[in-house]
């Protein structure tokens, strides 16, 4: 049976539309299954139909080999004695290959060097013939189950070498490490920073960098200010009494409560109502906060982290924005780079989100060739990390290349990016092109369009009001 991209799509299908009261729901896993006895075959699959999003089966080390060839597989089942090739030399000349999937061996005719064989070979682990499903089932559990905890291992591995080389940023171009070394440099001091960057460049991570090198034994809490009106802003800051408005049935504590003695992360600060920046302001200064609706203040020590992709110096000249709290916030400014200023970092970051992401999904890490990392270095990126990020994960859940998954990314380097004319290049006609697009493949659909680009809502929505776009 042939395995293709639409029988694994349509396996997931199947998958995501099972009944949750199942008691031993499917996996998203495939297996295949080599053996020359039809009954083991049919015995095998049947037994095996509720672990196993996809099942394949091969009567031969040739048949089995035809079907790698055009499909990974996250376990292998397989008789020792097969017509022409032994399983053993079979799986041997696999691993030569570098082909590591975990392999159970089966067999009617063991002995001590028969099971020597196998584990030179390869081997996970060896199941007797006759078995009963029981036994299969187990086995393949601590397959699967070794294979988890070794991805995890090595993705944890990877996090933590990162972690400690630079502040869990991945890169290695002469901005981000200036990035990392000011970071561990701010960070245990109390003063607060202004994480300044493009959407999708980073800047909660730089600020969970910031808070985790800062020895604070308090919480990191974050919070989007341009996520929620003001009112609402208010009460999840500062909290709230009870009776302080209509539905405050109960007295709830804020935001900068629950962060005392830790850091609190004001992400897109610039779009924060001017009216709470008057009180946000009053509880810098005065280290205390006093609940709406309270007439108590409660003193707090909150280390305050701000981030925002606009132009606060701007802002501030149009009114838009309070000058003494950007002086407040501004003690400390880091800048995030956009993707396109640090594109030497691309190998790295792809290599880091396709380990991630595949072992998130329980996929085979994908080999990315260097051709079409080229490809991608010739992409704009206006999304940043975020939209790399969401590429890979698309290319992985689609098994397609990254490049296929973006609109104008150019198969050479003088190719059409997003068909922007040669002579109007500016980077606001760029964005605004490549996000009026998108918009019109969710047929307006703002929500969805944000969510594929990596913005907030309401930060497309303020591009589109100042395009005159009404979609």
């Amino acid at each position: 049976m042939a395995c293709t991209t639409e029988s694994m799509r349509a396996a997931l299908t199947d998958q995501s539309s099972a009944d949750t009261d199942d008691v031993q729901p499917k996996r998203l896993h495939s297996v295949l299954i080599v053996d020359d006895e039809p009954g083991i075959l049919s015995f095998l699959q049947k037994g095996l139909a509720s672990q196993f999003s996809l099942i394949e089966v091969a009567a031969d080390a040739d048949d089995a080999d035809a079907l790698l060839s055009r499909c990974h597989f996250d376990l292998i089942i397989s008789d020792i004695r097969l017509p022409g090739r032994s399983g053993v030399e079979w799986i041997s000349r696999l691993r030569e290959q570098d082909q590591m999937t975990p392999v159970i061996f089966m067999t009617a005719h063991a002995d001590l060097q028969t099971a020597i064989k196998a584990l030179r070979a390869g081997a996970s682990d060896f199941i007797m013939k006759p078995f009963r499903m029981e036994q299969i089932q187990t086995a393949v559990n601590r397959c699967m189950e070794r294979q988890r905890l070794q991805k995890e291992n090595f993705l944890l591995r990877r996090q933590v070498a990162h972690m400690q080389d630079n502040s869990g940023i991945i890169g290695s171009c002469d901005l981000i490490k200036g990035v990392c070394e000011v970071i561990k440099r701010v960070a245990p001091m109390p003063s607060t920073v202004l994480i300044q960057g493009e959407s999708g460049t980073g800047k909660e991570l730089a600020a969970r960098a910031i808070h985790r090198f800062s020895g604070r034994n308090g919480s990191f809490v974050p919070i989007n200010c341009g996520a929620m009106n003001a009112e609402l802003l208010e009460s999840e800051l500062f909290g709230h009494a009870k009776g302080a408005f209509t539905g405050a049935v109960k007295a709830r504590e804020g935001l900068f409560s629950y962060a005392n003695g830790g850091t609190l992360f004001l992400d897109e600060i610039g779009e924060m109502p001017l009216a709470m920046q008057t009180r946000l302001l009053r509880v810098m200064e005065d280290r205390a906060v006093r609940p709406v609706g309270g007439n108590r203040e409660t003193p707090v020590d909150v280390r305050i982290i701000a981030a925002t992709n606009r132009d606060l110096r701007a802002e501030v000249d149009q009114g838009k924005f309070r000058e003494d709290l950007f002086y407040r916030l501004n003690v400390l400014s880091i800048r995030m780079p956009a993707l396109r200023e640090r594109i030497q970092d691309l190998p790295e970051l792809i290599e880091f989100f396709a380990t991630s992401i595949a072992t998130d999904l329980g996929v085979a890490i994908p080999q990315i060739p260097e051709s079409e990392i080229k490809r991608l270095a010739e992409y704009d990126w206006p999304g940043n990390i975020r939209e790399l990020k969401n590429v890979i994960e698309r290319c992985l859940l689609l098994s397609h290349q990254p490049s296929q998954t973006l609109q104008g990314c150019g198969n050479g380097g003088n190719a059409d990016r997003r068909g922007v004319e040669d002579d109007d290049l500016t980077l606001e006609t760029i964005e605004r092109r490549h996000i009026l697009r998108v918009l019109d493949m969710e047929n307006g659909n703002k929500s969805a369009a944000a969510r594929l680009l990596g913005v907030s809502r309401k930060t497309l929505e303020r591009k589109c009001q100042a395009w005159g776009v009404t979609q």
